[in-house]
């Protein structure tokens, strides 16, 4: 169950989201725990830095370990050893990706996606119905339908296409859907939520009819599908604000793979309630920290590249505002000194630092 509760003067929708496994206060960041866990952290170490839900990735999971192991398991929650919420993706995103990238790996009809598996080439078919079954096999608090996901440079033929199947199969994902809580027998708030897909590209009137036709057919949220920016790197901000717009207020707004500090704070005032994305994690990876500015505000940060020579006789610590103790501890020349010898440890505490600067972000945003 979703509540808004109040909108503030900068447009941000402060409400709260009731699901099996907890309560989220929006707008909330979801990090991506695609294949059930997030590299080279632990559960507990993750909720150290604010984080109450993740976003479990359909495909993989489904390619591995496979959906016998996680039902023997007991679902997603139990075989991950995560009790907070989780939402699950529909798997889409990752098979268009692959097909996209070299149409031999697969094919996209009308009625269901061939494609190839990246592990071992075994040949996999999904349909919308086979979707919304995995997901109820894993056992997620929020599910999304299988949607067309087209790059955005698309020609408006090839967009309309994407859109057209977009709907079609909404259509089909709501009714297994309906099918599966029924089997179940599945009430309240044990009832996961569902989530459709607004796709069109660049193209504001494709998204307005995509998003008409999607509430027609009536789901608990609504997502803004493929790639937030044009083909050359341009955030879609008139596209994003209109999208928000079309959705019905009552309805959770999901910006799927948004994204970057500032574009999380330029969707969270148009009205977005939710976004995952890799960036805090991938990056901390790579060396790069996230870090409040100076003067404390949602719009002010600043990063360091850690494996820049001039952290390696820095001996202050990491970060002396985190509530994690190791960031409070180690300094960055050590953890320069980490990235040095490629030791997975510098990989986990710039990843933990990332995490914590996200959370903190949207506590900020959530006090606009």
């Amino acid at each position: 169950m979703f509540k808004i509760l109040k909108i503030t003067k900068q447009g941000v929708r402060l409400g709260v989201l009731k699901t099996a496994h907890g309560i989220l206060k929006t707008p909330f960041y979801m990090p991506d725990a695609t294949r059930g866990f997030i590299k080279l952290t632990t559960n507990n170490e993750v909720v150290q830095t604010g984080t109450k839900a993740l976003v479990v990735n359909t495909f993989h999971l489904y390619l591995q370990p496979g959906l016998e192991t996680i039902s023997k398991a007991g679902g997603i929650h139990k075989f991950m050893n995560w009790s907070g919420p989780l939402l699950s993706d529909s798997g889409g995103f990752q098979v268009f990706s692959l097909i996209h990238k070299n149409s031999k790996l697969g094919k996209i009809e009308n009625d269901k996606v061939t494609f190839r598996s990246p592990l071992d080439g075994s040949r996999h078919e999904l349909t919308p119905e086979k979707s919304i079954q995995i997901q109820f096999a894993l056992g997620t608090d929020m599910m999304v339908c299988l949607d067309d996901c087209p790059p955005n440079e698309f020609s408006r033929p090839d967009l309309e296409l994407a859109v057209a199947r977009t709907i079609s199969w909404a259509k089909r994902c709501k009714a297994e859907y309906l099918r599966q809580i029924k089997k179940r027998k599945l009430k309240g708030a044990k009832k996961p939520l569902l989530f459709a897909v607004i796709q069109g590209g660049a193209e504001i009137d494709l998204r307005e009819y995509c998003t008409k036709e999607l509430v027609k057919i009536g789901f608990d949220g609504y997502g803004f599908g493929a790639r937030p920016i044009d083909e050359n790197g341009n955030f879609l901000e008139e596209v994003l604000t209109k999208t928000a717009s079309f959705i019905p207020p009552s309805a959770l707004r999901f910006a799927l793979g948004i994204g970057t500090p500032e574009d999380i704070v330029r969707c969270a005032k148009m009205g977005w309630d939710m976004f995952d994305c890799v960036i805090p994690t991938r990056e901390g990876r790579h060396g790069k920290l996230f870090f409040p500015g100076k003067k404390e505000s949602y719009k002010n940060y600043q990063t360091i590249n850690i494996n820049n020579a001039r952290f390696g006789r820095d001996f202050t610590v990491i970060n002396k505002k985190s509530k994690i103790s190791e960031l409070k501890k180690h300094s960055r020349s050590y953890l320069y000194h980490l990235f040095k010898l490629k030791e997975i440890l510098g990989q986990k505490f710039a990843s933990l630092n990332n995490l914590e600067f996200y959370q903190n972000l949207l506590k900020k945003i959530r006090n606009l």
